[in-house]
């Protein structure tokens, strides 16, 4: 039995003693890194570039178009004259002419029915979503790598308790044998110690396993290998000051990322439908050309031509084409507005439920700590007590269990606010 006992308790120490040899990382190096290789931040990431393009494109709109072009040619007649295609030229039949010829063209709109004007504004209102979505994207991401960080380091923490629920198992085990080897105690009470024994050990195992789950999906998040072992700090503890909810709220309904990114894709909407109604105006532009051609004929002299051209174009009927796309841009708007809303009220939900659990998991953990302290001495009094004859066994392992979940129930405390507070910080976009 003895050698049984001393394989468990080796294979449980086993994983501790790897462990060690782990890479740790702080909870801002995982954040740091996980947004480097996390999709939805490349993802996020590539829109405000996509968006600062389109941006500029739109204010390209207001600008003219130049185009410069050349060419040269050999053009054979055969029979009658005919026209040379470059130069315009009549040459003579069966002959052969080299030409060559250059060109400079530009044209603006001058105006398009205040679609430029709708269309820049829906670019700049699109970039201001794209950063807004930025930011919440690395929020998110911050609070899932937050999360399982802390899933990591709780692991780490409830091995700790667990091993020392192992030890107290096993001295309780000592004290059951030794008073059975003296006559002072009955077989059953080594018998119930060895089962308390192996259960904590049993514990032990399954939170072992937890703890290498959790820390090989923190090494996922980061883009690492294997299991990467979040490190401990202090400052993760500390308990915020009472916290203004009138303040918080008003904040989340106005700077909260997830509320940014809605309002401004409703705003860039609102411009679609402006730019849609363009097709209403008549669109008026200016282009303007200058060429120079020359041929063998001519020795090659080029020759100049110019032309200016203004152009009104007026579209009066287009088959309901305008009004389709318009109805279209408005139901886009519908959606985007009542988006808009429901991610503020979301927001407000979502406030007064992590407000609620803060609350809730500060007080967990002032009473979790009174009932480790409460359980800690009980359990000395009860061991005390079993040790002079005046208690049963049965007595010492209810205290020895009771301590053992107190102890958990503290992490579990710990961890929740930390939780909550984390959630707090991606709906506000700030660290409280």
């Amino acid at each position: 039995m003895r050698y049984r006992l001393l394989s468990i308790l080796w294979l449980t120490a086993a994983p501790a003693a790897s462990s060690a040899q782990e890479r740790s990382v702080t909870l801002d190096e995982a954040i740091r890194l996980a947004e480097r290789v996390q999709p939805d931040v490349v993802r996020a990431s590539t829109a405000v570039r996509t968006a600062g393009a389109q941006r500029r494109n739109a204010w390209g709109a207001f600008l003219p178009n130049l185009t410069a072009s050349s060419s040269a040619s050999d053009f054979f007649s055969e029979g009658e004259s005919r026209v040379d295609p470059v130069t315009g030229l009549v040459t003579r039949g069966n002959s052969t002419n080299r030409s060559i010829s250059t060109s400079l063209s530009a044209s603006i709109d001058l105006f398009t029915g205040f679609r430029r004007g709708a269309e820049l504004s829906a670019a700049r209102a699109n970039e201001s979503a794209a950063d807004a979505s930025l930011i919440d994207a690395r929020f998110q991401q911050s609070l899932a790598t937050t999360n399982q960080f802390l899933d990591a380091l709780a692991a780490a923490q409830l091995v700790r308790v667990r091993e020392a629920s192992v030890r107290r198992a096993e001295e309780q085990l000592k004290v059951s044998v030794a008073k059975l080897r003296a006559g002072s105690a009955t077989r059953s009470d080594s018998l119930r110690s060895l089962v308390t024994l192996g259960n904590t050990q049993l514990d032990l195992i399954t939170t072992q396993t937890d703890l290498a789950t959790a820390e090989a999906n923190l090494a996922r998040l980061i883009g690492e290998r294997g299991r990467v072992r979040a490190a401990d700090d202090s400052a993760f503890y500390g308990v915020v000051p009472v916290l203004d909810t009138q303040a918080i709220r008003l904040e989340a309904e106005s700077k909260s990322p997830r509320v940014q990114s809605a309002v401004s894709s409703a705003s860039a909407a609102r411009a679609d439908v402006r730019a849609s109604r363009s097709g209403y105006w008549p669109t008026l532009a200016l282009s303007a050309n200058t060429g120079w051609n020359g041929n063998r004929e001519n020795d090659y002299t080029l020759l100049n031509q110019r032309q200016i051209s203004l152009a009104l174009r007026w579209s009066l009927f287009d088959r309901f084409d305008r009004e389709l796309n318009i109805v279209q841009r408005e139901a886009d708007l519908d959606v985007a507005e009542a988006t808009a809303a429901d991610a503020k009220r979301g927001v407000e939900a979502e406030l007064q439920k992590w407000l609620a659990e803060l609350d809730a998991a500060k007080t967990r953990i002032q009473i979790t700590q009174t009932s480790v302290a409460a359980a800690t001495e009980d359990l000395r009094v009860q061991q005390e007590r079993y040790r002079v004859g005046a208690s049963t066994i049965v007595d010492v392992l209810t205290s020895q269990e009771a301590l053992n979940q107190a102890e958990v129930d503290v992490v579990n405390a710990r961890f929740d606010y930390l939780r909550a507070k984390a959630q707090l910080e991606a709906l506000i976009g700030r660290k409280l």
